[in-house]
């Protein structure tokens, strides 16, 4: 399809360009998706199922960790009281069509960066549009490390969590395959969308919508969210909690000193 000047499109050529956007970006996830079926057995058991075992590799660090931090075994997690089931008809090829998609939708993240910078590319002037690579690169870098986050850390302490916790011993905890992987895919998503908050908060404030000032005055507040959301995915202990919420307030923090330095580029070409 001829690319057109921003000029020249209508609305309607606009809509045309965001749908085949679509279209070719939800082939490279069912592509992608596919070649995840090749891996199927591995990416089940050994990555998707990885963090209901007391000898995956977070378990086994935070154990070192609180040996060398003279806290003995108190972090250590050495069983995980639950079982996972399927209690439906369809239930488990469901779940791996879903889950299938969303590592596809992974593998593909950076393919769908490059569809949406080409969509918006012409309303960009010709420098910022020399910058595809820079933002594909660091928009990628930020979502797998957010990726890396949620299933090596947020996962892991929310499985812990549940498992340890209980309002009586009478109560057994059985856990649905739906269940365990809605939570899977939340954390990773959740995750890796909030790593890209330093990307978001660059354009928002190239548009004129957020201000490092606005970010600032609401840092506390932003704290707060911050260490509520680590205190409920986490056991109740300092360590825990810090690992989880410490990453997020430095993303945070970025995100304010990339502000401030787009603010004043602005206000350097408009004086």
């Amino acid at each position: 399809m001829a690319k057109k000047n921003l000029s020249e499109m209508s609305f309607l050529d606009h809509l045309e360009e965001l749908r085949w956007l679509l279209v070719r970006s939800t082939i490279a996830i069912l592509i992608m998706a596919f070649a995840t079926y090749f891996i199927s057995d591995y990416l089940f058991d050994q990555i998707i199922l990885g963090p209901i075992r007391p000898t995956f590799f977070t378990y086994v660090w935070f154990c070192d960790l609180s040996h060398q931090l003279g806290f003995a075994d108190s972090i250590c997690i050495t069983e995980l009281n639950f079982i996972i089931q399927n209690t439906e008809m369809e239930g488990q090829v469901n779940i791996f069509v879903w889950m299938c998609i969303l590592a596809g939708f992974i593998l593909g993240f950076p393919y769908i960066l490059w569809e949406i910078w080409k969509f918006i590319s012409p309303a960009l002037y010709e420098k910022e549009r020399k910058n595809a690579r820079v933002f594909i690169f660091t928009s990628s870098l930020l979502f797998f490390l957010g990726v890396i986050f949620g299933y090596y850390i947020v996962i892991p302490m929310s499985v812990n969590f549940v498992a340890t916790f209980s309002v009586s011993d009478i109560v057994k905890n059985q856990f649905t395959l739906e269940s365990y992987m809605g939570m899977v895919k939340t954390s990773i998503l959740g995750s890796a969308l909030f790593f890209e908050l330093p990307i978001v908060i660059y354009f928002l404030t190239k548009l004129g919508l957020v201000t490092p000032s606005f970010l600032r005055k609401y840092w506390k507040y932003a704290v707060v969210i911050i260490l509520i959301i680590a205190a409920i995915v986490t056991p109740p202990d300092v360590v825990s909690q810090t690992i989880v919420a410490v990453p997020m307030l430095i993303i945070y923090e970025v995100s304010i000193l990339i502000s401030r330095i787009v603010y004043k580029n602005k206000m350097k070409e408009n004086v």
